[in-house]
């Protein structure tokens, strides 16, 4: 009898020990990554819409048992090249539960809470292109180096600068909630892009997501460190008050402000053909706030005068 007893708690014991070990699921988020693997003969699905409601019916399963599960992106590309380097043979499940577990560790991941798969994927792709953008961003500014003159590192210099120019925006704006967009100029067709949201209260208390922060800043010192084409847009929403935009443009190491004339410009021409388009209604177009501590001659009269 107690060998038994025995017996059903190492049972008991074993059936929590999966419960607490994590688990991810790697997912071919779109049609052509789903196409790319069809040509493993050992990736049996041949349905993309199939294939999802399987991987959606797998999570609630893990969810169900208790098991803590994170889900990521996966790029056939990436595997094809992962595969290659570690001389691995990419028509085995082997291969792609082993990438699967490197992508977990380094790659972009968002935790499963019982959401439908369709309403968690644009979030996780949000996070995969996030970290790619900081990455690549990082890359531009390990490339600076160190200033011939007096040795600072510059693409330190350059995040130090990024920072106090957020900083000073964001104080300067004040209470409201803002929407802050980075572009700059890549080497490719399309810019690198950092997207930040921040609110302020009546209290003065800045609410920002770290992650974001640290995006748009190290695409901002990217920008300054290379002397690359690109700026900054704000926008803000304040109860009551008309949405107001604000720019600036990348220039000698630093931002400019830009004008009413040309924000407006700006947010009224098509990116992709350079054809105006409508003001959007309800929008007001203001010059952009001096960053260098001198006080903005035209400041809102709805808490901006913080300018000053």
């Amino acid at each position: 009898m107690a060998h038994t007893d025995n017996g059903r708690r190492r049972l008991t014991a074993r059936r929590r020990l999966r419960t607490e070990t994590p688990s991810t699921v790697a997912v071919l988020a779109d049609e052509k990554d789903f196409a790319a693997m069809r040509r493993y003969t050992s990736f049996l699905f041949d349905d993309h819409a199939d294939y999802l409601r399987d991987v959606d019916g797998l999570l609630r399963s893990l969810a169900a048992r208790g098991t803590y599960t994170s889900v990521a992106l996966f790029d056939p590309v990436d595997y094809e090249e992962y595969c290659t380097d570690l001389h691995l043979d990419p028509d085995t499940a082997a291969s792609r539960t082993r990438y699967t577990a490197e992508v977990a560790a380094t790659g972009a991941t968002v935790a499963y809470d019982g959401r439908p798969l369709a309403g968690l994927l644009p979030r996780l792709i949000d996070e995969a292109e996030q970290q790619a953008t900081w990455e690549y961003a990082s890359a531009l500014l390990a490339r600076g180096g160190d200033c011939a003159s007096c040795g600072e590192d510059l693409g330190r210099a350059a995040f130090a600068l990024a920072s106090r120019a957020l900083r000073r925006i964001t104080e300067a704006v004040g209470e409201g909630r803002h929407h802050l967009v980075c572009s700059v100029q890549a080497d490719g067709d399309a810019p690198l892009v950092a997207v930040l949201h921040t609110a302020c209260g009546k209290d003065g208390r800045l609410r920002l997501a770290e992650a974001e922060a640290l995006v748009f800043c190290t695409v901002l010192a990217a920008g300054i460190v290379t002397d690359r084409h690109g700026g900054v847009v704000l926008r803000t929403t304040r109860p009551g008050s008309p949405d107001t935009v604000r720019g600036w443009c990348l220039k000698d190491g630093g931002l400019r402000p830009l004008t009413e004339a040309e924000v407006f410009a700006a947010y009224c021409t098509d990116a992709a053909t350079g054809e105006p388009v409508p003001p959007e209604p309800g929008v007001e177009y203001r010059a952009g706030i001096p960053l260098d501590g001198e006080p903005d001659s035209e400041p809102d009269s709805e808490g901006e005068a913080q300018d000053a």
